[in-house]
Formats: C-alpha cells, structure tokens, sequence
C-alpha cells in the first residue's frame, strides 16, 4: 500500500425526508443556482419541494436547466455566465451524476477568469469554487462525494475528467425513495457504473487488504441489490443499498493507496464523445471485453479472487476459474440487467473511429493496472463490437 490523504469533507445526510436540510444552504449565503436536468424533478415533486424549503430559508433562487445526459461545456458556461451576473453564492445540483458533475465546473468557473473548458483540460487550474451541494436521484457515478466531475464537448468529440479538491461538494442529501421513479435501463446503467468504480480500483490491489475486502463486499451489495431495484422500483432497501454503495466506490475509500490510473473509463469516455451513449452502459460492454485482454499469469490471482470472493465460485483449475468470473459478470450484466451485449447494440455501427479513439485513451492508460497501448485499445473496441 503506497502512501496516500484522504479528506472527504461532505454532510451527507442519507435516508427519508432529509431534503429538508436544505434550509442549512442559508449559513452560505443568500442567492443559489438550482442546476436540474430534463424536468423529471418537476414531474416527481422533488422540485416544488426543494423551491419551498430554499424560499423559507431566505434564499433567493436562479435556475439552470436542462443538462444533459453526458453534460456540455455549452451547458456550463451558460451557468458560469449567470453565476457571475447574478453573483450567486453557492450552487444546489438536483439530479444525478451529469448534473453534480455540471455544478461543480460551474462552481470552479465562476471562480475563474478565463473559459471553463480550460479546467476540464487542465484540474490544476481550479483554485476555487462556490460551495456545491446536491440532492441526489441516481445511483451511478458517486459524484456526490468526490472531487471529480466529467465534461464533454461534443463538437470537437472530447470528453474528460477533471477534478480538484474544491469540487468536493459541501452537503449531499441520499433519500433512496428520490430513485424510486428512476427507469430500468438508468437503474442497470447506474449499477454498471459503480461496479466499474470498484472494479478499476479492485483489479489493482496488492498489500492492501483493508480496501480489498470491502471492495468485494461493495460488489456483492450491487449484484444483491441491484436485480431487485429492476423488479422492485420502490424497494426502499435496495435502492438504499445501491446508494451507499455507489457513493463509497469512488470517494476515494477503497482506492486510496492502491489504485493506479483507470483503463476502462477512458475508453469508454471516447465512445461517448464520439456517441454519445449512455456511460454506464459502455462501461458494461467494455469491461469484460478489458478482463479477457488482460487475463495473463500475472493478473490471473486478481481474478481469480475475483470469481472466488465476488461470485462464491470454485474450481481447481485456476484458468476456468477465471474465466467463469468473467463469465458471471457477463451473465450479470447482460441477461440479469438486460444492459446491450455489444456495440452494436447501441447503435456503433462500424470501426470508423476505433483508430482515432483508441490514440486518445492510450495515454492515461498507460499507466494503468496492466498498462494498454492503442493497438490493446483497437482489439479491446473490436472484441467489444
């Protein structure tokens, strides 16, 4: 285990009715900007309440609607615009992780002089931010409790990641009944995306015991839970679950002092930003696909502690051992959450970019758990079409 800090400074305030909390935003100032997506939070109510509580509080409220799915810097820098107009002093994100991750460069934006993509480029750019706070819907990116937010610009087919300890939001309210209403292919995609999380830190850990166990047991929470939120949308434990444990894949609890530089999120950035597909369902595809490349007599224990302590699996044969944990989570995510099987699925039609996406994602996974060239990348795309 190699050195490491952690500071995880967020509130969260977890379990029914806790949105009322958000008259504690009034110790931070008197104007807010509510960040929401499509409008779901209106259909839900999720909306008027929030609106209740912040105008009983004191604060006067801006609204920046309409983020997207893979959110834009477009969208961000419309939110940075009225951040400084209005010289608002703080920003309240209601939705899941598209959303926090939009607040939160609009946080750092609206503390910076120049255009907001820069911080995307560039997190060492980000000295400071207004403070963030959220009410979470969607169990999926953990976005709630980290540093780290992911932006794309869809007219240059970029997406990437950027993060900075200011982008940690200040208090995150977790009521599993606002994931009630979420549909079933956000609730597989979501349970694919923290599984992900836990799984680029888990491939990796040597000498860190601590963080091993309790990442198979945040795999285990999610593959318990997660069928049972598709057949049961309100079952409050499930989602309850499914929230916790999304939230502690990636605050830095079961990576910290392991976890090298990720492999398949950078892949699957490049498909969104070429295609704009649903990420937790690329990471799902991707994945299994990442695990066959790399099996070898090195990382062949990984897995096999993976089949053993994560599927309750067994086999003397190592080798078939491994494969057949491959073979659960491929079960897991395609027949057990009906998430797409392939590219294909999605609607990627043919090879064109796999050259050009695969250059992209072959720096930061260069040093990654087993490190990836392009030509890995191009044959991990192809085994995934």
């Amino acid at each position: 285990m190699y050195n490491f800090t952690m500071q995880i400074p967020t509130k969260v305030h977890f379990g029914k009715g806790t949105i009322s909390h958000l008259s504690e935003l009034a110790e931070y100032g008197k104007k807010v900007l509510l960040v929401y997506g499509g409008g779901s939070i209106k259909k839900n109510g999720i909306y008027d309440v929030a609106q209740e509580l912040l105008k009983a509080a004191g604060l006067k409220v801006y609204e920046l609607s309409g983020v997207e799915p893979n959110p834009r810097i477009q969208t961000v820098r419309q939110g940075v615009e009225i951040c400084k107009k209005e010289s608002i002093d703080m920003i309240l994100a209601i939705g899941g992780g598209s959303t926090i991750d939009c607040s939160k460069v609009v946080a750092a934006g609206a503390k910076y002089d120049g255009d907001a993509w820069d911080l995307v480029l560039d997190g060492s750019k980000i000295k400071a931010a207004l403070p963030i706070f959220d009410v979470l819907t969607l169990s999926a990116t953990g976005t709630e409790m980290d540093a780290f937010a992911v932006i794309s610009d869809l007219t240059k087919n970029e997406k990437w990641g950027t993060g900075a300890q200011c982008l940690i939001p200040t208090m995150s309210i977790l009521d599993p009944e606002y994931t009630f209403s979420v549909s079933k292919k956000q609730t597989a995609a979501g349970t694919a995306d923290m599984m992900s999380h836990t799984m680029e830190n888990y491939f990796s850990m040597e000498n860190a015991d601590c963080q091993k166990f309790m990442a198979e047991g945040l795999l285990r929470t999610m593959i318990k839970n997660g069928p049972i939120a598709l057949r049961e949308p309100d079952n409050y434990d499930a989602r309850a679950n499914l929230m916790w444990a999304g939230t502690h894949a990636i605050n830095g609890i079961v990576g910290d002092g392991c976890s090298p530089a990720w492999c398949v999120h950078p892949m699957e950035h490049e498909l969104s930003a070429f295609y704009d597909i649903t990420h937790g369902e690329g990471l799902a595809i991707l994945t299994p696909a990442w695990m066959e490349h790399v099996l070898s007599e090195k990382t062949l224990p990984h897995f096999v502690d993976f089949a053993k302590n994560v599927w309750g699996l067994d086999d003397d044969d190592e080798w078939a051992l491994a494969h057949a944990g491959i073979d659960a989570l491929k079960k897991f995510f395609f027949e057990t959450m009906g998430i797409p099987a392939n590219l294909r699925a999605v609607g990627i039609e043919d090879e064109k970019n796999f050259d050009i996406m695969a250059e992209k994602a072959s720096k930061p996974c260069a040093n990654a758990y087993v490190p990836l060239t392009k030509e890995d990348i191009i044959e991990i795309f192809k085994a995934a079409f």
